[in-house]
């Protein structure tokens, strides 16, 4: 591997990605993990995940959220992007806005619980802490504000 490419912390880069699902209300999908997970249990996150060999982001973020909570998703316009650290690598998190296009919550062994909550509530929850900056750069724009798609997933 190119060493440019593992950062200061001689770790690879990897990525991961999540979905602000937002309802026609405006509430945003909230995920409690479950026990069955080695990092961040009992956190709340937005639905998502890391990305397969060879798949695009948005392919991984259909995947993800569909095995997730069983919910079909429009991805919209990225509404922000952090960075944390691993045992084994450093993760961007991309966060793209989404918007609810079918189906029924149906949670995986990856959570127990779920909540459907506006974003001004969202620091009532302990959430992931990579989460954290997106929900306060959210959270500055107007409660009303929801940003319109930029492309649509059919």
């Amino acid at each position: 591997m190119n060493p440019e490419m593992k950062g200061a912390s001689g770790k690879p880069w990897g990525m991961a990605v999540k979905a602000v699902i937002r309802r026609e209300d405006g509430c945003v999908l909230l995920l409690r993990r479950s026990a069955t997970n080695k990092n961040f249990t009992g956190l709340w996150e937005w639905p998502g995940g890391k990305l397969d060999p060879g798949e695009t982001f948005a392919e991984a973020l259909l995947r993800e959220v569909d095995e997730e909570c069983g919910l079909r998703v429009d991805l919209f316009a990225p509404v922000g992007v952090s960075s944390f650290e691993m045992s084994a690598m450093r993760v961007v998190l991309l966060c793209m806005d989404a918007g609810l296009a079918g189906g029924e919550v149906r949670l995986s062994h990856e959570h127990d619980a779920h909540v459907w909550v506006p974003i001004a509530e969202h620091p009532q929850y302990e959430v992931v802490p990579p989460m954290r900056p997106i929900i306060v750069t959210l959270l500055q724009h107007s409660p009303a504000h929801v940003p319109q798609p930029a492309h649509t997933n059919t």
